[in-house]
């Protein structure tokens, strides 16, 4: 446990902030799942569109610093190559 005054703040800034960011960790992989799920039911409009969103919350995640930009392109990169899969079929 922390003994001074700047590591408790430290503790409840930490806190607050991961709370904040898992918001964002949330929201993507639930953007995520649905342009999979719209990628396998095999409606391409939906697909496009539920990936396009996908996309662009994984962008907002990177921007801020949730998950590593690298990660985010790595992600996106699958699911375009999945869209793009489904989209020549």
């Amino acid at each position: 446990m922390a003994n001074n005054k700047s590591a408790l703040k430290r503790i409840r800034q930490n806190e607050k902030q991961r709370l904040h960011n898992r918001q964002y960790r949330t929201r993507a992989r639930t953007l995520i799942k649905k342009a999979r799920s719209a990628i396998e039911s095999g409606d391409k409009t939906a697909a496009a569109e539920a990936t396009r969103a996908a996309v662009r919350d994984l962008d907002l995640a990177a921007r801020r610093g949730v998950i590593h930009p690298r990660n985010a392109a790595r992600r996106k990169s699958r699911l375009m190559k999945q869209l793009a899969a489904l989209e020549t079929a």
